[in-house]
């Protein structure tokens, strides 16, 4: 070869000619990494808070049905008996628990024992495994003829039952010397250690107000019981998981307050009628 034409050496780099970057090309950087993080950390959190809402809704469907149908068979009633069931709180944590916080259930009529009404009721502490509840409690709604019934194991002439709030007027008869007296006895209803309790507040006899010792004086002692407190035993017209802590009248009903033994829902004679001494 020739020197007359040297091959020329390559120019050194020098900043005046950097090197181009073709987009796209390569890797991307770990800023471009760090910044879509937070996008997916987003949806997993959405994805999962959708999935507990459904969850919680689908259980919110399912455990009325599924209460109803204890209750029914527990307490054997009729199987179109009409209940209403609702749980507070959030219903997730407490099935994992396997323990319900509050349960409420209420039905427009239902007969147990020997009383039919309106029932609400309000348990606490419900396990879901079966047991004993921590504690219940609710009223019962009757009207004037289930009353009637109830009190028919009283001294009062009875013959009809007029409620006007917040007492109640009996009115029948007692016979002196063969004779039937109409009398008209008004009393306040109330409930203690279990039992009815009427205190009379008016007496009208033959038409006439009269005082317990104005009828001793006419008609006898007998008649003059009347005039006296009234404790009625009603333990028998009821299961014997029920305990009367309250009676008033209310309107066209009587209201009467309820506590509910927690056993009742596993222990057979707590659901048969009581027994009076």
């Amino acid at each position: 070869m020739s020197n007359e034409h040297p091959t020329l050496p390559y120019p050194e780099p020098s900043s005046e000619h950097p090197t181009l970057v073709i987009p796209g090309d390569g890797e991307q950087s770990p800023k471009t990494r760090r910044a879509r993080w937070p996008w997916v950390l987003l949806i997993v959190v959405l994805v999962l808070a959708a999935l507990v809402v459904a969850a919680e809704l689908v259980a919110r469907a399912v455990l009325p049905g599924v209460v109803r149908g204890i209750v029914i068979e527990q307490l054997e009633l009729p199987q179109d008996q009409q209940l209403e069931v609702d749980a507070a709180g959030i219903l997730l944590p407490q099935l994992i628990g396997g323990r319900l916080d509050e349960l409420h259930l209420s039905t427009d009529s239902v007969t147990f024992g020997g009383v039919t009404g309106a029932a609400d009721v309000t348990a606490t502490g419900i396990p879901l495994r079966g047991g004993a509840l921590d504690d219940a409690h609710g009223t019962v709604r009757i009207d004037q003829d289930q009353f009637t019934s109830l009190i028919a194991a009283s001294d009062l002439p009875i013959d009809e039952i007029t409620f006007a709030e917040p007492d109640v007027t009996a009115s029948g008869s007692f016979e002196v010397f063969g004779m039937p007296i109409p009398v008209a006895l008004t009393v306040t209803p109330g409930a203690d250690a279990g039992e009815v309790l009427l205190t009379p507040v008016k007496l009208e006899v033959a038409g006439l107000s009269l005082n317990a010792a104005e009828i001793a004086e006419r008609f006898g002692g007998a008649a003059a019981q009347i005039t006296e407190p009234q404790r009625i035993c009603i333990a028998d017209q009821l299961p014997a998981g029920l305990t009367v802590t309250g009676l008033q009248i209310d309107g066209s009903e009587a209201v009467i307050d309820v506590d509910v033994d927690g056993g009742i829902a596993t222990d057979e004679t707590l659901q048969q009628n009581g027994t009076c001494d």
